[in-house]
């Protein structure tokens, strides 16, 4: 695995390295060893999957409170999406800061969340699917969120038509360090 460092600290882009022959390819996409080595987490606790019916559909922007927060792992299974992260945590040198990136069923490619970013994504093909491997359980009462389209973050989100966003998503207020 390759992992490059996105410009939040502690969030990773994690690239698949195949090794190609006539069958098709084999990659690792998991290691406890290459995760500590870059000081990530090194184990899961929850595996979810997010399937999405309709190209446009957006979700987030979702986080755990204290002390609940939590890291993910994230990959596109089925289709593709525009995957982004904020910054949340008030003593980073990149708070605020966002940061998005395509996954897809081809690329491979995976995004490693430290605890304090808020997740959310926007669906760039009908029938997509996302796995997500939990360093944290969920605890519902720890669950906030924040305005996809709040102004202070100003993020670029690749469809403004047709978007598709649950009624829980639509509430959630501004930002608030």
């Amino acid at each position: 695995m390759k992992f490059i460092e996105t410009n939040l600290k502690g969030c990773f882009i994690v690239e698949l390295e195949p090794i190609m022959d006539e069958r098709g390819y084999f990659a690792r996409s998991w290691c406890s060893e290459e995760f500590a080595a870059y000081g990530l987490q090194t184990s899961f606790v929850q595996s979810n999957i997010s399937y999405n019916e309709r190209k446009g559909t957006l979700r987030g922007m979702h986080y755990q409170a204290y002390p609940h927060e939590e890291s993910k792992l994230v990959r596109c299974t089925r289709g593709a999406i525009y995957d982004v992260v904020i910054d949340l945590r008030v003593d980073s040198p990149t708070h605020k800061e966002w940061f998005g990136l395509e996954l897809t069923e081809n690329n491979g490619t995976m995004l490693y969340i430290p605890q304090g970013l808020a997740h959310g994504f926007q669906t760039l093909s009908h029938h997509t699917e996302v796995s997500y491997q939990m360093g944290h359980f969920f605890h519902p009462a720890s669950s906030r969120g924040i305005r996809w389209d709040d102004p202070l973050f100003n993020i670029q989100w690749p469809y403004e038509e047709s978007r598709i966003i649950s009624d829980k998503d639509l509430g959630y207020g501004r930002y608030e360090a």
